[in-house]
């Protein structure tokens, strides 16, 4: 499991970090808003955890920018702000959780471990997935855009499947490899290119928006 935290002081960052860590997680580090929403785009993250006062975007803000990007991943916001009224705002921006400083770090080990198994059940029992006028029906192995029917191969669809569960991240060639045929990427090979342009021909061909994007040098992205 990957966790992001955004915290701007440091003896505070370093110290969730090392827990975490200690704990068998792998975790990184933002100390403001522009850095974390850079890092959310580039990885892949099972947690955000984000103090709501920042440098650049507010934790407030950045909470619904995550929100809107990635919406089945969970948040857990820290502030020193402990009034109703802040929580509220928290709750109001999207947060799952929220952590008053100072806390305990087993108490905030404890929030983290509840809000993975819940998000873990959600993704689970997810039967549909939809971006835009794209749908795929998780069930029933099918496919629309626009209202149309496209028919995907069998890897086809678990590649979709995975840009889906996936949008704005920017995905490398390995990181498809191992998710999609659970092996590690060939680099003497062509395969996942090959797989991604079929796929690239069946959703986006006659649409005007084409949701797969190619990013120089790293992998491809879905979506915006």
């Amino acid at each position: 499991m990957k966790i992001l935290i955004v915290e701007d002081e440091p003896k505070v960052a370093s110290f969730i970090k090392k827990g975490l860590e200690e704990s068998h997680f792998e975790a990184d580090l933002a100390y403001d808003g522009i850095s974390a929403e850079k890092l959310a785009r580039q990885y892949k993250y099972n947690l955000f955890i984000l103090d709501i006062i920042i440098p650049g975007t507010n934790g407030l803000e950045l909470c619904k920018t995550f929100k809107s990007l990635y919406p089945g991943i969970p948040v857990l916001m820290l502030t020193a702000l402990g009034t109703t009224d802040d929580k509220l705002a928290g709750f109001d921006a999207g947060a799952n959780d929220y952590l008053v400083k100072p806390f305990e770090f087993r108490e905030l080990l404890a929030r983290v471990k509840v809000l993975l198994k819940t998000s873990d059940h959600s993704n689970n029992t997810l039967k549909r997935l939809a971006y835009g006028d794209l749908e795929l029906d998780l069930d029933k192995k099918a496919a629309r855009r626009g209202g149309s029917v496209i028919n995907l191969t069998a890897k086809e669809f678990s590649l979709l499947e995975y840009f889906m569960r996936n949008p704005g991240r920017v995905l490398s060639r390995n990181d498809i490899a191992e998710k999609v045929w659970d092996v590690s990427f060939d680099f003497s090979t062509n395969v996942v290119d090959v797989y991604v342009n079929f796929l690239r021909k069946k959703i986006d061909k006659g649409f005007d928006k084409k949701l797969i994007r190619t990013k120089v040098g790293f992998g491809y992205i879905f979506g915006d």
